[in-house]
């Protein structure tokens, strides 16, 4: 199949999909759901289709905080940026996005780890 991930994988739409199932999925992980607490999980929400959208390949420019300054406070380790990942791959694969975008959208997002993790 042809075109950019974000086309691949529906748009929009699918993108936010995504996102809705992935932070159900760490919503209900007590290794990680700590980092969401005091949150407004709509503008979140909206917030990471966005971004999503926008290391997919899509018409959106991302305008957010630098992944490093944004993610700083939260002293992420290793452990739990891997188990955010899994949770983003499990919610691709709940939607039924065939392996290969799913493999591509964890290496796009794996990539980032390096501004996300704190170095401990």
């Amino acid at each position: 199949m042809t075109g950019t991930l974000y086309e691949r994988l529906g748009g929009r739409e699918s993108i936010s999909a995504v996102v809705e199932v992935f932070y159900e999925r760490v919503l209900g992980d007590d290794r990680v759901n700590h980092f969401f607490e005091n949150t407004d999980m709509s503008a979140l929400r909206a917030h990471q289709t966005k971004f999503l959208a926008s290391v997919t390949g899509g018409p959106v420019e991302y305008d957010g905080e630098d992944l490093s300054s944004a993610h700083a406070h939260l002293d992420i380790d290793g452990e739990e940026f891997e188990i955010i990942a899994h949770h983003l791959d499990a919610a691709l694969a709940d939607l039924d996005v065939p392996e290969t975008e799913r493999e591509e959208v964890v290496a796009a997002v794996a990539e980032l780890e390096p501004a996300i993790v704190s170095a401990k």
